[in-house]
């Protein structure tokens, strides 16, 4: 069973090669950037910045009837050494109902995400340093190579999964859009083609997964509490979901909620998948950025499956 506890974000002095990125940041600077115009089928879309106020306080306004105890700064730069990501999901009170609306799942490209994917994409989503954060997390919180019976899911995967060199299981299953790269992912036994927006069931027997991961991709789910209860089904009785995020992301395809909000926001989005999907124990978040203002930025949110 893999242990995982917070620890001290990694401050790392990487110097290497910066990696061609498709990707571009999601409400990570205050600049003004010409938004395409959305296509007809796309949905109304909300947007929950106003004035200055994070979707946490206006959630936690609406769930108040109207006054809020708390209001954060909808980025994630840390004062005196503590992250706002990390404090975010301390002595949560959260509203009796799911607080999202359909339109906040929308995108501003509705079209075929199996047409997005079809081209494979053979570079990194995030920067060298976020990798070498992100790589060193999953050394300390995965259990060690070679666990007998261990099975690990790392969904939405593609080419590389960053997992620590070497990492070795007898069942390490990836699940993404783009066959040519999951076939090129050495570190996977097997792995299955799916759109979780189309189809948000997964093949896979209940009680199967020791440990699920997904990196830089729950921002695209557009059906995330299908999918974040298909997680539970799937995880063995106290099994872990890590689910790890930049503020990095293609951003026409990523869901409204998200390029409306920034990182500390996020993080509250994502343990909000866990908590209304039922099942989990309350989800923890850890700040692993190497260098916060200097390089991307990398959070994980994580939860246990409740032991029965």
């Amino acid at each position: 069973m893999a242990t995982i506890a917070p620890r001290p974000r990694l401050l790392l002095a990487l110097r290497r090669p910066q990696p061609r990125r498709l990707l571009r940041a999601c409400a990570a600077t205050p600049r003004a950037r010409r938004a395409p115009v959305p296509p007809q089928a796309a949905r109304p879309r909300r947007v929950f910045l106003g004035l200055g106020a994070t979707v946490i306080d206006q959630v936690a306004r609406m769930a108040s009837g109207g006054t809020s105890s708390r209001s954060f700064v909808a980025g994630a730069r840390p004062r005196q050494g503590v992250s706002p990501v990390e404090q975010i999901l301390k002595n949560v009170e959260w509203p009796d109902e799911f607080p999202f609306k359909p339109e906040d799942f929308s995108r501003f490209d509705e079209s075929s995400d199996t047409m997005f994917y079809s081209v494979p994409r053979f570079v990194t989503h995030i920067d060298d340093q976020a990798i070498h954060s992100l790589t060193e997390y999953y050394s300390e919180v995965l259990p060690p190579s070679n666990t007998p019976g261990v099975a690990i899911l790392d969904m939405c995967s593609s080419w590389v999964s960053h997992y620590p060199p070497g990492y070795k299981q007898e069942k390490i299953v990836g699940m993404g859009m783009n066959e040519d790269e999951l076939k090129r992912n050495s570190v996977l036994t097997e792995y299955v083609v799916q759109d979780l927006n189309v189809n948000p069931k997964l093949p896979f027997e209940d009680n199967t997964f020791d440990v699920i991961t997904n990196v830089v991709s729950v921002d695209y789910l557009t059906k995330p509490i299908d999918v974040f209860k298909e997680m539970r089904r799937i995880l063995k009785p106290a099994g872990v979901a890590i689910m790890s995020f930049s503020n990095r992301c293609f951003w026409t395809k990523a869901v409204s909620i998200w390029t409306s909000t920034g990182d500390v926001d996020h993080a509250w989005i994502v343990a909000a998948y866990f908590h209304y999907a039922g099942g989990f124990e309350p989800p923890q978040a850890v700040d692993i950025s190497p260098n916060p203002g200097r390089t991307d930025p990398m959070y994980v949110v994580y939860s246990r499956k409740k032991v029965a």
